[in-house]
């Protein structure tokens, strides 16, 4: 999978001599002289009315403790808000400055930054832009790029593999009949029943359908009977890795550790069969790949005490990472696939020694099985799980009488306190690591809206650190570790593009209603296991900070169809239902 980023990205290469006279990029020769700078812009994001674009400006002169970017429109756009560096606007004119941690700019050395913006009519790029002062002039290319008469139009056409930069914009989203049925049938569900959903394919039999339910092929088929004229999204969630979920009892699934040759030939390479049959090509499929694995090997292995020897095996075998890759490598290769791995929650990489190493180890992945990083069109965060999208009552920069919130109990020195903030700065690791900086990220907010009577209106006292924060905190969770059937859960964000920058979507991946585990050990044929964190009575592990599970009695097993938890997800949604 190539990320071309095609409908609305442009690239642009400029230089400048030292001097500030413009000079034609050229092959170097003796007595040329050296490009002072170069700089890629790219739109990553256009929905018609506003974008967000990334920028890397790389010092080819002197060294610099300190720079700043500049370049003026010559349409509408304004500057909303930036990230990696200071971004100021006065009338047409832009400038971007360092931040403190970024300012160092030695010889051959890059900085990259984002930006969102609005604007009407017309988005072209800049045409020139300056570095401390220096001109850096277009290096030839046509004067649109996006002109489709010009043959370099890196938005061609007839490309039949291209894809569109975010899958969402423009599009609608599936509605699964099945689970819009059940929801339907509880009081009060219609009010979201025609919401989207992801299909979850957590065993072979589901690709054909499971005890007379729909198979991967009547979802497509029912999606391309929803889709009429437009555009349409079908989520699909891909979920069967041998010895799957390995610190987690209530997921595990049909495969043995070992059992990686089934999971391709027996799982992955049916669905990409289908996938690829060309009646489905006018669908726009995006799949979330292996939740609740990669992070695992990080976390919950070797000499740490939340390590797991299921974990260890998996680490030691590869087969979590020949997995992953495997998947990306074969549904990549289907032109009409995204794909988006799973990247876990801020409550389980947020920390310093879990945050680079787990982008790491997805590198890994990624690279695997003949898998690269272009088969890769974005990560997804807090996938079936509880962590509220923003704070607002709290940041992780506040003290309370001088001690910082990340010394409370509930933020334990992680540096992230909620969804948007770990996705947004988990992207940015990722690109540092080699993954396209035009990668965008989905968020499930099926069941982190956390509303309801219970939900404060305001900042908690300052009396001490931890009153401030738990007073304030929209996440009433005992622990942000706990992630089954959790009491006081409430519907999230609807499902909706593009919704803030670096983010392709806020998802329902999670079908809201469907256990995550049950409760007591009950016998099924689905190789799910009884966990005691889906118990109400359990006093918790090291996971948890050996807290109290939070989870809700009675539970089926998980993706079964859990009424108390519906109703209770649809009476603390936030935003209400209305």
């Amino acid at each position: 999978m190539t990320r071309t980023r095609t409908a609305m990205l442009a690239a642009l290469t400029l230089v400048a001599g030292a001097s500030g006279t413009a000079l034609a990029a050229h092959s170097a020769s003796a007595g040329a002289a050296a490009a002072a700078c170069t700089v890629d812009y790219k739109v990553q994001n256009d929905w018609g009315s506003g974008f967000t674009a990334a920028v890397t400006v790389v010092n080819n002169g002197a060294a610099t403790s300190s720079w700043s970017l500049g370049w003026t429109y010559a349409g509408s756009q304004k500057v909303t808000n930036g990230w990696n560096a200071k971004v100021s606007q006065s009338g047409a004119a832009v400038t971007a400055a360092n931040e403190s941690y970024n300012g160092t700019l030695p010889t051959g050395g890059s900085a990259s930054f984002g930006f969102q913006a609005t604007y009407s009519g017309s988005n072209a790029i800049p045409a020139t832009f300056t570095l401390n002062g220096v001109t850096c002039n277009v290096d030839g290319g046509p004067t649109d790029p996006t002109d489709p008469t010009d043959p370099t139009d890196p938005t061609d056409p007839t490309d039949p593999s291209d894809r569109v930069d975010n899958p969402y914009d423009g599009a609608q989203v599936y509605v699964n009949p099945e689970w819009a049925e059940n929801a339907a049938a509880e009081p009060g569900g219609d009010r979201v029943a025609d919401q989207p959903t992801g299909v979850w394919l957590d065993r072979t039999a589901a690709i054909e359908g499971v005890d007379g339910g729909m198979g991967l092929r009547d979802h497509l088929d029912a999606a391309l009977e929803q889709k009429g004229s437009g555009e349409m999204v079908v989520q699909l969630v891909i979920y069967n890795l041998p010895g799957r979920d390995c610190s987690a009892l209530a997921s595990n699934g049909e495969l043995g550790p070992t059992e990686i040759d089934r999971y391709k030939t027996e799982y992955i390479d049916p669905i990409k069969e289908i996938l690829g049959d060309s009646k489905y090509a006018a669908l726009r499929i995006v799949t979330t790949v292996e939740i609740d694995s990669l992070p695992n090997l990080v976390t919950n292995t070797g000499s740490r005490a939340t390590a797991v020897p299921a974990c260890d095996t998996m680490k030691a075998n590869g087969n979590y990472v020949k997995g992953v890759g495997y998947a990306l490598s074969q549904l990549g290769d289907v032109p009409n696939v995204y794909n988006y791995i799973d990247a876990g929650h801020h409550g389980w990489i947020g920390w310093d020694d879990n945050f680079g190493a787990s982008a790491d180890v997805i590198k890994e992945a990624a690279t695997a099985e003949g898998a690269t990083v272009g088969d890769v069109h974005g990560f997804i965060t807090n996938t079936a799980n509880y962590s509220a999208l923003k704070e607002e009552n709290f940041g992780i920069g506040d003290s309370v009488n001088g001690t910082s919130v990340r010394q409370s109990g509930w933020v334990d020195w992680n540096r992230y306190v909620d969804e948007l903030s770990f996705a947004q700065g988990f992207r940015n690791e990722l690109v540092s690591k080699g993954f396209d900086s035009g990668i965008g990220m989905l968020i499930d907010t099926s069941r982190n809206g956390w509303g309801g009577s219970a939900r404060p209106a305001g900042p908690g006292p300052r009396t001490s650190v931890d009153a401030y924060v738990d007073g304030g905190r929209f996440d009433r969770r005992i622990h942000p570790g706990n992630w089954c059937n959790q009491s006081g859960a409430g519907l999230g964000e609807r499902p909706q593009a593009s919704p803030a920058a670096g983010i392709d979507a806020y998802v329902w991946m999670k079908p809201p209603g469907e256990s995550d585990g049950a409760s007591e050990l009950i016998d099924n044929d689905e190789g799910k296991g009884f966990d005691r964190m889906c118990d109400p009575t359990y006093g918790g592990n090291a996971r948890n900070g050996n807290s109290p599970s939070g989870a809700l009695p009675n539970a089926p097993v998980s993706g079964h169809w859990f009424s108390a938890q519906f109703q209770e997800l649809m009476k603390n949604a936030y935003p209400p239902l209305s």
